[in-house]
């Protein structure tokens, strides 16, 4: 089977690096970084991921509102704040689901997606 192909989807170049460096170790395929909603729309439509990891707080953007406009992708939100703290808007969401930074992994990610 091919590695997922991955899009992150945050205003932190710090985070991104890290979460490119540990999905890459983790068997995926990261095909690359987004760090607002305009330009993870873009990158969308022209690499193609299978799954965008994207930030609730991209700054002036929401991801949220990203969730929405990434069409054909599963997406999954992510957040230094805990689930409770948008629990409705997750659910209201298309998103697959949510993962907190603290525990995001390689395995989380494929356990949400087997769900």
């Amino acid at each position: 089977m091919d590695a997922a192909r991955c899009l992150i989807v945050d205003d932190s170049a710090a985070f991104c690096a890290a979460a490119r460096s540990m999905l890459e170790r983790g068997g995926f395929e990261v095909v690359g970084t987004a760090g607002d909603a305009d330009e993870a729309v873009r990158m969308t439509a022209q690499l193609r991921p299978d799954i965008a990891l994207v930030d609730v707080d991209l700054g002036t953007d929401s991801g949220f509102d990203v969730a929405r406009q990434l069409d054909g992708v599963t997406v999954i939100l992510t957040s230094t704040h805990d689930e409770q703290d948008f629990a409705d808007l997750i659910v209201a969401s298309p998103a697959l689901g949510f993962l907190p930074k603290l525990t995001l992994s390689p395995d989380r990610i494929r356990e949400l997606i087997g769900r």
